[in-house]
């Protein structure tokens, strides 16, 4: 009688061990480090960013971007010269976030609006000025991620914003580009 009482404590025990619920654990790496190559090749702008994975379907993350030629003045957003733009991304599909993504973005960005002074003397002339501004923006950005086994990252994706606080003469800023990475 008291083995039949030790093996249904035994079996009783192994039962309520495989009904426990196991802790959510991912071996994925979650932190990624990037930098956007068509901001570095088509504007002279150095374009950070800091990605940490969330869960298999969202992420959070922070873009530092500043120019290197404050005299470049190409393209558009063509005046900006910083902007640190944090981030909420969502992914959609069956891979631990990678594919395609939405994404929510603020950005505070500054740079250096020109002003064409007329001459009223000279019809001919005038001359421009140059104010420094602050300003902050809210869009939405659309894109694809793709993450190799070895941990490698190219990313593409473009976006549009709106400033709020109308500092500038800029109403509309682009967030965009291909980025190249690692996630660890």
């Amino acid at each position: 009688m008291k083995n039949v009482i030790l093996v249904l404590l035994f079996l009783s025990t192994i039962a309520l061990n495989a009904q426990e619920p196991e802790s959510v654990q991912t071996t994925e790496k979650q932190n990624e480090l990037k930098i956007n190559m068509s901001n570095l090749i088509g504007f002279k702008w150095a374009d950070f960013t800091y990605e940490r994975i969330l869960n298999e379907e969202s992420s959070l993350g922070v873009s530092l971007l500043f120019a290197l030629d404050r005299n470049d003045n190409d393209g558009l957003d063509e005046y900006r010269t910083f902007s640190l733009t944090p981030y909420y991304r969502q992914f959609f599909g069956n891979q631990f976030a990678k594919g395609f993504f939405v994404e929510a973005f603020g950005m505070l960005h500054t740079g250096e609006d020109e002003y064409f002074i007329d001459a009223i003397t000279d019809p001919f002339g005038g001359n421009y000025e140059s104010r420094d501004y602050t300003d902050f923006a809210v869009g939405i950005s659309v894109g694809g991620k793709f993450v190799t086994k070895r941990g490698f990252i190219a990313e593409v994706y473009a976006g549009i914003g709106r400033d709020l606080l109308g500092n500038s003469d800029i109403e509309v800023v682009t967030r965009g580009g291909v980025s190249i990475g690692y996630r660890f």
